[in-house]
């Protein structure tokens, strides 16, 4: 089940997007007027809640679908691949934070997102919520090893940058701000950052330069940003002009 206009705007224009039943609201229904002509089921706002979990913000209208068709990563590696960086992610498990991180990755031009099968969130109403649509916009490939990924994406001449807080260059330092095109940015989960053969298997490190360490009422107590909005920095860093 998916679920918000935006989300579900998305998956109405995605050929490879299939579609079993849709169910929204006469409001919801106008407010999608520019989408693909479909069959809605009507209902109240009242009736659709009772569908979805809980905590869905469904602004009105839901749909049943299939997951997307698997993205085998060397389409995304080949010459002739959509421009723009990859993002890939080691273990980053929280639907949200995975799916705002695709809609940076759609807002900033990025090629692909690569996370693993297993520590990785399946597709869901609540990643896709989060995405604004960005789910059905941004190929997801999902590898089963990691590290072979990676040297994959080096060996397809990507310039593999890990984002680290403990790394001694910044992104503009390390001389990648504006190099989109051939790069590939690693981000770890939130706490654990980087695993050992991860960062292993990057070219160089980078990080965010942050001005908490000047600040004695921020310091100790917020040293870092959520990996979503590092994910969104670091994109723009790397595809600034």
């Amino acid at each position: 089940m998916l679920w918000g206009i935006h989300a579900v705007r998305a998956a109405l224009a995605n050929p490879d997007r299939c579609i079993a039943a849709g169910w929204a609201t006469r409001s919801a229904q106008a407010e999608l007027g520019g989408a693909p002509d479909r069959s809605w089921t009507t209902v109240t706002t009242a009736q659709l809640a009772a569908q979805l979990p809980a905590d869905a913000v469904h602004q009105g209208v839901a749909i049943e679908a299939d997951p997307l068709p698997e993205v085998p990563l060397g389409s995304v590696l080949s010459s002739s691949a959509k421009p723009g960086p990859l993002v890939i992610l080691d273990q980053v498990t929280d639907p949200h934070n995975v799916g705002a991180i695709l809609r940076s990755c759609a807002v900033f031009g990025a090629a692909a997102l690569i996370t693993t099968d297993r520590h990785a969130p399946p597709e869901s109403g609540a990643l896709a919520k989060a995405a604004a649509g960005a789910l059905d916009v941004v190929p997801w490939v999902r590898v089963g090893n990691l590290a072979q990924a990676l040297a994959a994406t080096r060996e397809a001449g990507r310039w593999v940058a890990g984002l680290d807080g403990g790394a001694e260059e910044t992104i503009a330092g390390a001389g990648l701000a504006g190099s989109n095109s051939k790069t590939a940015l690693v981000l770890g989960a939130e706490g654990k950052g980087l695993r050992r053969l991860t960062k292993e298997n990057c070219d160089v490190l980078v990080r965010i330069p942050l001005q908490y360490a000047n600040n004695e009422k921020c310091a100790n107590l917020i040293d870092s940003l959520n990996v979503s909005n590092a994910a969104a920095v670091a994109l723009y860093e790397f595809c600034r002009d």
